[in-house]
């Protein structure tokens, strides 16, 4: 299916050097994949930035590709999201219909059934895009979601076939309660066992590249694509984590994740020549606050927001509530420590009377801008909400915490934490120190004992159900605190503002881990910054060489 892919330098040259007639043969694909939107259709503040992604903006960039017959467009799934935003609870998916036309295919996530089997068989009624998630399955043990007898879709794209499927994540089963399945009595079968036989029967029909479209955690599409032969690209999806595109080590495959609620877009060329994948190249398009906005979107957009906030059902979200010094950032925090994560710790460290307390970064979902903080905003960022708990835990059990927490760096199982610090040696807590109790300043941190007792306070999820956590915290007993994560930080904006985040150094990584958990780009991906797409494509032009991708809009 898959030729060498073409990186150095000397390979570059010789492309350019090529004749025209070889040229010719040549055909790029352009992959575009959006992922996690959960009802963003609003735009918001990330990363520091005002007025960014956004539905409207969204599809202006999309509509640019719609005519263009060498592109496909793809969705990783999760398009509602029960609770947070309010959007999601009064119009439910009311804007998946607004992707008809564009969205060729979607990948069913772990909340788009969140309302139940009736509602999302409505929405599924109201687009023209197919639903894909060749494990999902019916009581019988039928496939959920298949047309024409197929789990996947093939599409002829510029004379070559892309072969595009998905598989739902094993966590679903933990995660799906019989309320938000799908079906009634939903199946869930092996995932790397269901993607082998999916890939093996696209490549029977010709496909000449393979792409999965998600919905599963960034480590077990890792585990599925050096499981699985014959996936040539993975769009990353359920984890919301922004990395460019990387190789997967032991593998011949390639990832690219867009974050989270449409703030990126992931854009990916496939250059093949004589029908054999020869380059793969591409980067995230970030929806800023300078990229236009689709006028009628925006429109509608802004017309229901209005509505929204004028219900009386929901106008109380749009009530202010305290006040943020800055921002209460989420950057970083699936390697570090962040501002948001600093800041809730340390009120539920404070609250539940502990030593230390940890929580993982998936319950952080975006930055609370500086300013006056509403209600809404609260929910955007913990949209979830956690019981307190405190668990009695030696010095040593709480070691295995942080080392099982460093294990999941770079996805949203690492954990923010309050009362302790300590340095990341490889791959591993190193210079342990903890508070004495649960107002010590770290400069009164003591080393970690480890046959000492101390106070962990934790979220239910946590300590009771989140994987690699749950088995340590079962070695230890734990009180319910009939405290709440979303009310102790709810009280402390309304006690305290205007709020801001304590920045100390609670997690230091040393330079060896730093190497570990950066992204890059492995051998046999071809990473193009803008500004040498820029120069390849004159110099393309210049000697008619086609053969290179499109500029990246």
């Amino acid at each position: 299916m898959k030729a060498p892919i073409i990186v150095a330098l000397s390979a570059l040259l010789l492309l350019l050097g090529a004749t025209p007639a070889s040229a010719q043969e040549a055909t790029t694909v352009t992959l575009l994949h959006f992922s996690d939107y959960h009802s963003h259709a609003v735009p918001f503040f990330s990363e520091g930035e005002d007025d960014v992604a956004g539905a409207a903006r969204a599809i202006a960039y999309l509509k640019q590709y719609v005519d263009d017959p060498n592109a496909l467009i793809l969705s990783g799934g999760d398009m509602i999201n029960k609770g947070s935003p309010a959007w999601s609870d009064k119009y439910g998916c009311v804007e998946w219909s607004w992707f008809n036309g564009l969205v060729q295919a979607m990948a069913y996530g772990n909340h788009d059934a969140d309302y139940g089997s009736e509602i999302f068989a409505e929405c599924l009624a109201g687009i023209d895009y197919p639903m894909l998630a060749s494990n999902v399955l019916d009581a019988e043990g039928e496939p959920i979601f298949q047309r024409d007898g197929r789990t996947y879709e093939l599409f002829d794209v510029g004379g070559v076939t892309i072969g595009v499927f998905a598989v739902a994540g094993p966590d679903f089963e933990r995660l799906l309660t019989p309320e938000t399945m799908p079906v009634a009595d939903m199946i869930l079968a092996d995932r790397i066992e269901t993607a082998r036989e999916t890939v093996q029967a696209m490549e029977a029909e010709g496909a000449d590249a393979i792409v999965l479209i998600g919905h599963g955690l960034y480590e077990d599409d890792l585990a599925l694509a050096q499981a699985v032969p014959g996936i040539d690209l993975i769009f990353g999806t359920h984890s919301h984590r922004k990395e460019e595109l990387t190789a997967i080590p032991d593998s011949d495959t390639v990832i690219i994740s867009p974050y989270q609620y449409l703030t990126y877009i992931s854009q990916v060329d496939l250059t093949f020549v004589d029908g054999e994948l020869q380059d793969i190249s591409g980067a995230l398009v970030e929806m800023s606050s300078d990229l236009p906005e689709d006028p009628e979107i925006k429109s509608m957009v802004d017309e229901l927001q209005a509505e929204l906030q004028a219900d009386p059902d929901y106008a109380y979200l749009y009530e202010p509530i305290g006040e943020a010094a800055d921002e209460l950032a989420t950057d970083g925090q699936f390697t570090g420590s962040a501002g948001l994560g600093n800041f809730v710790t340390d009120v539920v460290r404070k609250g539940a009377d502990a030593n230390m307390a940890i929580i993982t970064s998936s319950t952080f979902r975006q930055p609370i801008p500086p300013g006056v903080v509403l209600e809404e905003d609260l929910l955007a960022a913990m949209p979830y909400k956690n019981a307190v708990l405190t668990y009695a835990m030696t010095g040593a059990q709480i070691k295995d915490l942080l080392d099982y927490s460093i294990s999941r760096s770079g996805s949203d199982f690492f954990s923010q934490v309050s009362g302790v610090t300590f340095t990341i040696v490889d791959d591993a807590a190193a210079d342990i120190r903890i508070a004495a109790d649960a107002v010590s300043s770290q400069e009164e941190f003591a080393p970690l004992d480890p046959e000492a007792i101390y106070q962990v306070a934790t979220s239910n999820f946590q300590g009771l159900f989140a994987g690699g956590y749950q088995e340590i915290f079962a070695q230890a007993d734990y009180t319910e605190t009939g405290l709440d994560f979303w009310d102790l930080v709810r009280s402390a904006l309304q006690e305290s503002s205007p709020v801001h985040a304590d920045l100390d150094p609670r997690i230091v990584n040393d330079a060896s881990a730093a190497q570990v958990t950066e992204a890059q780009p492995a051998a046999g991906v071809l990473y193009v910054p803008r500004e040498v797409m820029i120069a390849v494509n004159v110099i393309g032009f210049l000697v008619t060489m086609p053969v290179w991708h499109k500029l990246i809009q």
